[in-house]
């Protein structure tokens, strides 16, 4: 395998090319590494009040639509978000999911799920108290994302 850096000072953007034979598990790995490398760097204001916050991405749970507008749950925290859960779904990276029509969660930090029929499906959170439920209709995507994601470790 080679390893190529090109410098171009007329991108705008920096831009990451995989020239492979055949896309076989080393460069999933390699792709995989890359995503989680940006994905960790993005940050997003949240707020509390008057004050503004900018957490990882990584930090956040989930997304869900409340009384007062959009929030951000961590694992000890609640923010307000100044987006619409649409805006949220285009913006956000790929570890983040819709599971029901008012939330979006973070499937890396996904512990447990739990389905009780006919109960909706209920996600549980690592180091957290938290939960969100699924929707039926999303169930089955979510459980293909995981299992994609458990494909890629």
């Amino acid at each position: 395998m080679k390893i190529r850096i090109e410098l171009d000072e007329s991108l705008t953007e920096e831009e990451v090319v995989i020239y492979c034979r055949q896309l076989g598990h080393t460069v999933l790995e390699i792709q995989r590494m890359v995503s989680d490398i940006i994905e960790k760097k993005k940050r997003f204001p949240l707020y509390q009040k008057d004050k503004e916050f900018y957490i990882p991405l990584e930090n956040v749970l989930f997304f869900e639509t409340a009384e007062k507008g959009i929030c951000a749950h961590t694992a000890e925290e609640v923010y307000q978000v100044r987006y619409k859960l649409y805006e949220l779904e285009k913006m956000l990276p790929g570890i983040f999911m819709r599971v029901s029509k008012s939330t979006i969660l973070n499937t890396g930090k996904i512990y447990s799920l739990e389905r009780k029929l006919p109960m909706p499906c209920v996600v549980q959170f690592q180091n957290s108290h938290k939960q969100v439920f699924v929707s039926r209709y999303y169930y089955k995507p979510l459980q293909n994302r995981l299992e994609e994601e458990r494909y890629l470790k």
